[in-house]
């Protein structure tokens, strides 16, 4: 028989050649792998902050654009209700053109008088508050744009095509030409520039043959 010692403690098994100190590094390293993790997921967290930034950069563009569009929708509506609302007041004055005619006669040949010529020149005052505006004058320069020449004769006394007289007087609303204006022309006299070309060259031969200015 075999008698046991007393005190004797059983010992964990350590593998040949290993001392008890040895497993103390593995402890060790276990605690040192949780930093390791930590980087993953904060990787993993960056990644998904820059997925967000491009998803909501997306976003803002889209936004962006859209009021961009809608701006766009919103001008051009305006423009458009603005063009219908200057067609509408253009077509409404043009229908009432004869009537300002027959006003302006009666004005010429003194008939505008009584209750007539207080209608006559309150629908004047309305037509000008719409936009309404009367052109074409004796004197001035003849324009294709702006009149139609019902008449043409010469004249000694202009030196450019003129309108001589207003048979009809022409109507705008802005910049937009409703009626021309029905005028008669008179152009240059043939052969007046050449008749005062001769007269200066005359005038200057003249003088030259009495000498010219004396001189002081």
């Amino acid at each position: 028989m075999t008698e046991e010692t007393p005190g004797f403690e059983e010992k964990p098994d350590v593998p040949s050649g290993a001392t008890p100190d040895d497993a103390e590094p593995k402890a060790a390293s276990s605690e040192g792998a949780a930093p390791a993790g930590d980087a993953s997921q904060d990787a993993a967290l960056v990644a998904q902050l820059d997925q967000t930034r491009t998803a909501l950069g997306e976003r803002t563009a889209d936004l962006q654009r859209l009021q961009a569009e809608f701006q766009n929708y919103r001008r051009r509506v305006e423009r458009d209700r603005v063009a219908v609302k200057e067609i509408a007041i253009a077509n409404l004055l043009t229908e009432l053109l004869p009537v300002l005619d027959d006003i302006g006669r009666a004005r010429e040949h003194g008939e505008l008088v009584g209750g007539f010529k207080s209608v006559a020149e309150s629908l004047e005052t309305v037509a000008a508050k719409m936009g309404l505006m009367q052109f074409g004058k004796e004197g001035e320069p003849f324009d294709p744009t702006v009149h139609e020449a019902l008449m043409h004769s010469y004249a000694p006394d202009v030196t450019e095509t003129t309108c001589v007289a207003i048979l009809q007087p022409g109507y705008r609303i802005g910049e937009r030409t409703i009626r021309p204006a029905r005028v008669a022309v008179a152009e240059p006299q043939p052969g007046a520039q050449t008749v005062k070309a001769e007269d200066a060259e005359e005038s200057a031969a003249d003088d030259k043959e009495n000498g010219g200015p004396e001189e002081g």
